[in-house]
């Protein structure tokens, strides 16, 4: 009997997939049909770089603040866009967001080449290496080598430090068995999200290294996300949700382990996360495809044949901003709306303008409402369930965008 299985009896390396509960599966099965429709999205290609960079920000950050990081996730975009100037006390903060975002791409990019993901020992010691490469760690800490001490996090002890090399070869061993896979493409990706959320489970009670382990984890995490199929911007949900609900992270990790392995709580608490950043991405991702669809509609439309007039382009403008404030805006603050409606309308008189939105109006690009007028971006929406129409009239709200 190795030490561990004295100490640490919950490390048993089991699941029965049958003791899943339906509402959970109900909330996977949502989860797979939602990464699936944001793998197929269509977008501009500046609009999808922008928003990816957006979500790796978010991720990365997540990874490294649930650790004390303190930078901003503005100060990370900034970064990652070269944009950002650190004192030297702080460097190592963006060096250690550099070090996870360099191995999500290495992840994402070994991936789309073709190559098969294959998580070993090695390669687990390999991201640690990677995570630590550059950052004060505490004395006696090699970073990328198992620890020969005894750690732990809060009230938790870490797996014992003689059995860590035989505690990840068994994780790896396992997350590969069948019975945490299937091959029915109706459930391949739900049980996919359960392996990657029970790995990181699993690699966080063992703790096999000196620093670094729960930025390892949550690689390791998303690593075997993005390799079953999951768009990489999906992919980084999880850490950030880990950092969003921190305290509750912790509370799960340590409930689990004293619960006689139960994994399926700490599963249902990932997921749910997974679940709220995907119907938020996707709600980003809709709204941008709704601009852009809005614009080529009103680009296209009748009363702006004559591209060259001086009236089109002006009402054109007059649309165009008014989309992109979302909301009512009163005649009298139009003038003063956008730079552009500014230098428009500074020429012409009230009365120029009044026209211009009795033009839109019955053209039914604009809406006058008791608030002011407002763009009728929803008239572009093909299908959108009457009872939602109906609810917005009644309360007077702009429409739903969700």
């Amino acid at each position: 009997m190795r030490t561990y299985e004295k100490t640490h009896p919950w490390l048993t390396f089991k699941l029965d997939l049958r003791l899943v509960p339906w509402h959970l599966w109900l909330r996977l099965g949502e989860c797979q049909s939602k990464c699936q429709h944001i793998s197929n999205v269509p977008l501009k290609v500046a609009t999808a770089d922008r928003l990816y960079q957006l979500f790796l920000a978010k991720g990365s950050l997540g990874s490294a603040a649930i650790e004390g990081n303190t930078l901003t996730e503005e100060e990370v975009v900034r970064h990652l866009e070269g944009r950002l100037t650190l004192p030297p006390s702080r460097e190592y903060l963006a060096r250690e967001v550099d070090n996870i975002v360099s191995l999500c791409q290495e992840v994402t990019d070994q991936i789309a080449g073709g190559q098969t993901l294959v998580l070993s020992r090695k390669r687990i010691q390999e991201i640690n290496r990677r995570i630590l490469e550059g950052i004060p760690v505490e004395p006696g800490v090699i970073p990328g080598e198992i620890r020969k001490m005894t750690v732990g996090v809060a009230r938790y002890r870490a797996a014992p430090a003689e059995d860590c090399e035989h505690l990840l070869d068994r994780l790896c061993a396992w997350i590969e068995a069948p019975e945490l896979s299937s091959k029915d493409e109706d459930v391949r990706l739900a049980c996919a999200i359960i392996k990657a959320v029970v790995a990181h489970l699993y690699f966080e009670w063992i703790h096999p290294f000196g620093d670094g382990n729960g930025r390892t984890g949550r690689m390791i995490e998303f690593s075997l996300l993005v390799a079953s199929g999951v768009p990489a911007p999906a992919a980084h949900l999880m850490s950030n949700h880990y950092n969003l609900t921190r305290d509750e992270y912790y509370r799960q990790l340590d409930a689990a382990s004293r619960s006689e392995g139960d994994v399926i709580p700490f599963i249902d608490y990932a997921v749910r996360g997974l679940l709220d950043g995907l119907r938020e991405q996707l709600r980003i991702i809709w709204q941008q495809q709704w601009d852009i669809a809005w614009r080529d509609y009103v680009d296209e439309h009748p009363v702006f044949r004559d591209k060259d007039s001086k009236v089109a382009r002006r009402q054109q403008a007059l649309v165009l901003d008014l989309s992109a404030t979302g909301e009512a805006t009163s005649m009298k603050a139009i003038p003063e709306l956008t730079p552009r409606l500014a230098r428009l309308y500074a020429p012409v008189s009230e009365r120029t303008l009044s026209r211009d939105l009795a033009v839109l109006e019955r053209e039914k690009l604009l809406e006058h409402t008791d608030a002011g007028y407002r763009a009728r971006k929803e008239i572009i929406l093909a299908f959108r369930p009457p009872a939602a129409a109906a609810r917005e009239r009644a309360a007077g709200d702009a429409p739903e965008t969700s």
